[in-house]
C-alpha cells in the first residue's frame, strides 16, 4: 500500500487525494483525479427550513433550545435579526424553565409548610408563554417578553 507524499498517511492504490490531509497523490491516475477548480459547494442542511419555521422551533418546550442554538450557529440566519431575536428569546425562556426546575422548585419543596406548588404554577406559566410565542412567531411577529425579550434584543444588537 502507498503512503501520502505530504503527511505519510496510508492510502489506497488508486487514490488521487489523501483522505487525511487532502494532498494530491503523485501516483494516482489522471482519470480518477477530479477536475481542477474550486471544490463543489457544500450542501446546506438548513436550505429547506423557512425563517418562520425556524422561529417557531426555537420555542418548542424542552427541545427548542437545540433549534435555537442551531439557528444562532447557522450562516443562513446570520443577518436575519428577527430570527436571531426569536432564537435568543427561546434560549432565555428555556433558561427560565431551568431556574424554576433547579432553583425555585427545590427551595419551595424544602420550605416548611409548603402546600402551594409554586414550581408547577411557574412551569405552567412558562409553557403557556412558549405556546403564545410559537403563535406570535408563526405570524412573523417579534413580541418582546418582559426581561427575557429585552435581553434577547440586546443579544441580537451585540452580534
Amino acid at each position: 500500500m502507498p503512503f501520502c507524499t505530504q503527511c505519510g498517511h496510508q492510502a489506497a492504490d488508486g487514490d488521487a487525494f489523501c483522505a487525511n490531509c487532502g494532498a494530491r497523490q503523485s501516483g494516482a491516475s489522471e482519470s480518477s483525479a477530479r477536475p481542477a477548480g474550486p471544490p463543489p459547494p457544500l450542501h446546506d442542511p438548513l436550505a429547506g427550513l423557512s425563517p418562520r419555521t425556524a422561529a417557531i422551533l426555537c420555542y418548542v418546550p424542552a427541545i427548542g433550545w437545540i433549534a435555537a442554538v442551531i439557528v444562532l450557529a447557522a450562516r443562513r440566519f446570520k443577518d436575519d435579526r428577527m430570527i436571531r431575536f426569536h432564537a435568543f428569546q427561546g434560549l432565555y425562556l428555556f433558561a427560565a424553565w431551568l431556574i424554576v426546575d433547579w432553583v425555585i422548585g427545590p427551595i419551595a419543596r424544602a420550605t416548611p409548610g409548603h402546600y402551594f406548588p409554586v414550581d408547577l404554577v411557574l412551569h405552567a406559566l412558562i409553557l403557556g408563554v412558549s405556546i403564545f410565542m410559537m403563535v406570535k412567531a408563526s405570524h412573523n411577529e417579534a413580541y418582546v417578553l418582559p426581561i427575557i425579550g429585552e435581553l434577547a434584543q440586546k443579544s441580537v444588537i451585540e452580534q
